[in-house]
């Protein structure tokens, strides 16, 4: 009877753990997909998609070192003189901790700003909350990488 036991209750926490995971692939699949979302809002400058996936005290640090806010970040999508021609992502990581989610990846942006050509290539976190039943980016970080 003992043996018994302690073989449902080791039935039931492998199950319970397996349960899990697929909880947890399930949310980090749906973050790669966000992040796949972003980057095409921002090479077609749609600053409302970008507005819903970004919290009201979201932060952003730039390649070049500089920091913006909320605001600041979605006013610089709308410029006209921001010209994105693509945006891509390569080597995504998501590690997920309970309701926080952090995202690293290699990035490679080309476009024009202000009428002078960028071709980026560098590394990106992103740092994502799930928060009043959704998912959203409250801070996010680019550096270049050396070519």
């Amino acid at each position: 009877m003992r043996k018994l036991a302690v073989c449902w209750f080791l039935f039931a926490v492998c199950a319970w753990a397996q349960n899990g995971k697929q909880d947890l692939s399930a949310q980090e699949s749906k973050i790669l997909i966000l992040e796949h979302l972003w980057n095409e809002a921002q090479v077609s400058r749609d600053a409302n998609a970008l507005q819903a996936m970004i919290a009201d005290r979201f932060v952003n640090t730039e390649w070049d070192g500089t920091t913006s806010t909320r605001d600041k970040f979605l006013a610089d999508i709308r410029d006209p003189e921001f010209k994105p021609a693509a945006l891509t992502i390569q080597d995504v990581h998501v590690m997920s901790y309970h309701d926080t989610a952090v995202v690293i990846g290699t990035y490679h942006a080309k476009g024009t700003y202000e009428g002078k050509p960028y071709d980026h290539l560098g590394r990106f976190t992103d740092t994502w909350i799930y928060d009043s039943g959704k998912w959203q980016c409250v801070a996010s970080h680019t550096s270049l990488m050396k070519k």
